[in-house]
């Protein structure tokens, strides 16, 4: 089978990692993919948001299947025009995308299906916006309407942050993600992320894990789009996971399918668990970014079969086969990241440590300039090891992060410390 992989991060070199592990992938293209993904696939240095462009390189280059790795792909409908040129891909339509593209849908959605979620305003003038929030008090949480690479919620704990979000939004500060904001209150709790692939009928859990947005140790600093994670999260547990899929994922998927739009894809739960009782955050069309590392270290060559199953409709004659064990994932961010960073500093010190099943460095944002290893992106490196407990799994991944020579990079050194 050849397969093309559309992405240029952590996630995709993981997607392509794992899928590469599997006989039947013959040929793997990633477009554009990145300075790591090129050491075990062929890059393409394509425009992944034009339909078009993407369709004809699949057909010049006899493409079997296609996976599509970020969200705004997904939500600028390519997974519509390339199946209408006939391929199979493995992500959801644009309007089933809207999961992720429209915080206020995801609302609407969740009050049709009866989802337990947070109680929320949705706004689309900025008076009225900070009127609600006068009201309601805080700590509240201001959300940009659309995507914004992960960067575009709030956790306001007082009324002037609240306040000021407002401000930032409508300003403009998200972009066209801000124009319409939605404003939710505060849940207390333990935060999980639960993965389920869905084929439009059947629905198949593939993991769960936990991630790490503040960008400094002890949940400090400004939100990011992930600073680390680890998978499982304990938190989830078979009695929890149940009341997820049957009070917040079935009912999503029922009711996407009665609008006449059934999800195809992987659904990423964001959970809020208290009490033992979930309630959902959010949703993205996608698989997390750092969380998508760690469950693929896990799964291995299986999840080429899994998603071409999902693709196909054929999710009802699939499971997942499980290992007992434990992954962790380490983010080295650039210095300055999620605000201003420097790009192309170099990178030394990757070429000495192991790459195997249970070792690997996946590249987020790396370029090769002048035969060195250079900063590309603010989000730059995973550092991911797996273990048969999550210590073993912390204690590999942070040895690794520790040999690499960096000084322009900063990472966390608390991964893990909820489970821990």
């Amino acid at each position: 089978m050849n397969i093309l992989i559309l992405g240029s991060g952590g996630r995709e070199h993981s997607l392509a990692w794992a899928i590469k592990q599997n006989p039947k992938c013959d040929r793997l293209i990633v477009a554009p993919g990145n300075a790591g993904i090129a050491e075990i696939a062929d890059c393409a240095d394509i425009d992944i948001l034009d339909g078009g462009v993407v369709a004809t390189f699949a057909e010049e280059n006899t493409i079997d299947f296609v996976i599509i790795g970020p969200e705004a792909p997904l939500a600028a409908g390519l997974a519509d025009t390339l199946r209408a040129a006939g391929l199979l891909v493995f992500g959801p339509s644009a309007a089933a995308a809207q999961l992720e593209a429209s915080k206020s849908f995801t609302k609407a959605v969740c009050d049709a299906a009866g989802a337990p979620t947070a109680a929320y305003g949705h706004f689309t003038d900025a008076e009225a916006a900070r009127a609600y929030i006068k009201a309601q008090g805080a700590p509240i949480v201001v959300k940009a309407d659309g995507l914004a690479a992960g960067k575009g919620v709030i956790v306001a704990m007082t009324e002037a942050e609240a306040l000021s979000a407002i401000d930032e939004m409508f300003d403009g500060g998200f972009g066209a993600a801000g124009a319409e904001v939605v404003i939710e209150d505060f849940m207390e709790g333990e935060e999980a992320s639960f993965f389920v692939l869905c084929d439009g009928k059947t629905i198949l859990p593939v993991g769960t894990a936990q991630d790490h947005k503040r960008a400094f140790d002890g949940d400090t600093g400004p939100n990011t789009g992930g600073m680390g994670a680890y998978s499982p999260a304990p938190v989830m547990t078979e009695a929890v996971t149940h009341k997820a899929l049957a009070e917040i994922i079935r009912p999503t998927m029922d009711e996407m399918a009665k609008r006449g739009t059934p999800f195809q894809g992987v659904l990423f739960c964001g959970l809020m668990i208290q009490n033992g009782q979930p309630r959902l955050v959010e949703y993205n069309v996608r698989f997390g970014d750092p969380e998508c590392q760690c469950l693929m270290m896990r799964l291995g060559g299986q999840v080429l079969d899994l998603l071409h199953a999902c693709a196909e409709e054929r999710l009802d004659q699939m499971q997942v086969n499980w290992a007992d064990d434990h992954a962790l994932t380490i983010v080295m961010a650039a210095k300055g990241y999620p605000g201003a960073y420097e790009r192309g500093t170099e990178i030394k010190g990757l070429q000495s440590l192991p790459e195997d099943s249970v070792h690997m460095v996946f590249h987020a944002g790396t370029r090769l300039a002048d035969g060195k290893m250079t900063a590309a992106g603010g989000r730059v490196l995973n550092v991911t090891a797996r273990g048969t407990t999550l210590a073993e799994a912390h204690e590999r991944a942070y040895a690794m992060a520790q040999t690499i020579d960096w000084p322009q990079g900063f990472y966390r050194s608390d991964i893990g410390w909820r489970a821990l």
